[in-house]
């Protein structure tokens, strides 16, 4: 999960690497740093990145940059907000022509609210900033944003055990990774890309397909 490049601490997923900027042992969460302003053609969700682990004690947040979406309709959670930087030249440009522009900037307070498919695009915004909050108080409060993403881990003795959730159907290992389960193990049903599989239905599947094939074979 964690690995050391050149004395930097990165977080290994299936997605890639993702330097670490600290790591709390107490409180047991670990934050990525990400940049301020990135483009939304490299977006990945940090859903994706703390799947398989516990909800964060305060949420993490996105902010979208540039946006104008004129076909989906804006989701209520997502508000507008002023007192951020600007992000992306375009933003900077609407900024000084027209500095009434609607929705120039959104902030999604709790990212656990979007569904895990969400991307900028959607809403056809620019960039985006990933943040998590720092502090407890009034959403209006800006200060409390810190640049990057939190992640908790309950590791007990730092020994990882982080696919319990593969036990269930549709489970999730974490990090776009999908479980597969043993048909000794699972008895009635086979878990394998997020579905469910019946044996029993296979079985007669697999017979039908022969019995097709031997009558092919005779009648050529």
């Amino acid at each position: 999960m964690i690995q050391c490049k050149s004395h930097k601490l990165y977080f290994r997923t299936s997605l890639g690497l993702f330097p670490v900027s600290s790591i709390n042992y107490t409180t047991k969460f670990l934050t990525i740093s990400h940049p301020p302003c990135s483009s939304s053609v490299h977006y990945i969700s940090p859903l994706l990145l703390s799947a398989g682990f516990p909800s964060p004690p305060l949420p993490n947040s996105l902010l979208l940059f540039n946006c104008s979406n004129k076909r989906h309709p804006m989701p209520h959670f997502i508000q507008n907000c002023s007192s951020f930087h600007a992000c992306g030249a375009s933003c900077k440009v609407l900024s000084q022509e027209q500095p009434q522009v609607p929705r120039s900037c959104l902030l999604l307070d709790d990212l656990e609210k979007l569904d895990i498919g969400f991307d900028p695009k959607d809403l056809n915004c620019s960039h985006y900033s990933q943040l998590h909050r720092s502090l407890a108080g009034d959403t209006d409060n800006y200060e409390k944003y810190k640049l990057g993403t939190r992640i908790s881990y309950d590791i007990p003795d730092h020994v990882p055990n982080l696919c319990n959730e593969c036990e269930k159907p549709n489970g999730n290992c974490g990090v776009g990774l999908r479980c597969i389960c043993h048909p000794k193990e699972c008895k009635d049903k086979v878990i394998s890309m997020g579905r469910t599989v019946d044996p029993f239905g296979n079985v007669i599947f697999s017979l039908i397909s022969l019995i097709l094939v031997i009558v092919s074979f005779f009648v050529i």
